[in-house]
């Protein structure tokens, strides 16, 4: 419709630059039976809105002073949703739920599934049979028999199992994601049993920002239990006590526990486990500690975050509170005023 396309220019930063300036476009032909066969001109939707012809003269019209007017209500949700993450105690990057995006859950997903690749196909198995004894030990299934179990390796099993408490301290409530999506808790449960094979696909599926914390909430189970110092002191005490215990153990001790590693597939996968484990802390702890707006004064324990086990449990004794919203009113009360 147009005899010349580039009168109307296809530069997107100019009309950014232009964005907040009244437009508006008018382009006239006088003698518009001397265009033949004008050339068919796209349109993009964000640039142009309308086109009009009025007789002889075409009009152009810009909906840059559409958007202008459009401003004032994006500012207002902009404002909002700032003020729900600040409420919320926001998350990593600001709460926006956008710098999660697709790529991280790809990433995440692929190395996932080549670990699972890895511990069921690749994994050394050459001593099975072993592994269901050492399964039964450490379940008490098997009485006193005389066989001295390896240190390490005991100390290796009982840290496992404090490490879903650790990790359910650092995903509730700042971890989790946002109405609507995929909940927390059926993975916290299940790490119990899987550990980190299992919560990293919660990670690749989170979306932040999490969801306000109610003043109501911090004093149910479980986030009272799971924000209370006793319970983190707890849990750093314990943890110390077995680190010793497997720390002292002498050389020969260890090396046996290596040629564990090397044969069985069951101490093979939980080793792996402890350093995936260990290696997301850190970044948990980040996000926890931005939602409860502790970053400037606490920054130091970063650091500190990737000692495996003692740096996330130090964190959890030393952190703030959460911050919280009051509770919403029911739907009674509010009738009844």
């Amino acid at each position: 419709m147009l005899a010349n396309s580039s009168l109307i220019s296809s530069n997107f930063s100019t009309l950014l630059f232009l964005r907040n300036q009244k437009v508006a476009t008018r382009i006239s032909f006088p003698n518009s039976d001397k265009i033949k066969n004008p050339p068919k001109t796209q349109f993009f939707n964000n640039s142009i809105s309308g086109f009009g012809v009025k007789g002889r003269l075409y009009v152009c019209h810009s909906s840059l002073n559409l958007q202008n007017q459009q401003d004032p209500s994006m500012e207002k949700d902009v404002d909002g949703s700032t003020k729900e993450n600040e409420l919320g105690g926001g998350s990593n990057n600001g709460g926006n739920g956008d710098q999660w995006d697709w790529t991280t859950s790809f990433v995440l997903f692929g190395l996932w599934s080549g670990l699972m690749y890895y511990v069921f196909f690749l994994a050394p198995n050459q001593i099975p049979l072993t592994d269901m004894y050492f399964l039964k030990k450490l379940l008490n299934l098997k009485g006193d028999d005389g066989f001295q179990m390896n240190e390490v390796l005991v100390g290796l099993w009982y840290i496992m199992g404090l490490w879903p408490l650790v990790y359910s301290m650092l995903l509730l409530p700042t971890a989790r994601s946002s109405k609507g999506s995929i909940p927390v808790w059926p993975f916290l449960v299940l790490s119990c049993f899987g550990g980190a094979y299992v919560l990293i696909p919660y990670f690749a599926l989170w979306k932040p920002p999490p969801p306000p914390v109610e003043e109501t909430e911090l004093q149910r189970l479980p986030l009272n239990l799971l924000e209370s110092k006793l319970t983190a002191g707890i849990t750093m005490a314990a943890g110390l006590g077995i680190i010793f215990y497997a720390g002292l153990s002498s050389g020969d001790v260890w090396k046996e526990f290596y040629q564990y590693f090397r044969e069985s597939r069951f101490i093979h996968a939980m080793s792996i486990d402890f350093s995936l484990l260990s290696a997301f802390a850190p970044f948990w702890i980040y996000n926890d500690m931005t939602a409860r707006k502790w970053y400037d004064k606490g920054s130091w324990l970063l650091p500190l975050s990737v000692i495996p086990f003692l740096g996330p449990a130090l964190y959890l004794l030393l952190r703030p509170s959460i911050p919280t919203v009051p509770a919403l009113s029911s739907p009674t009360s509010t009738e009844e005023k």
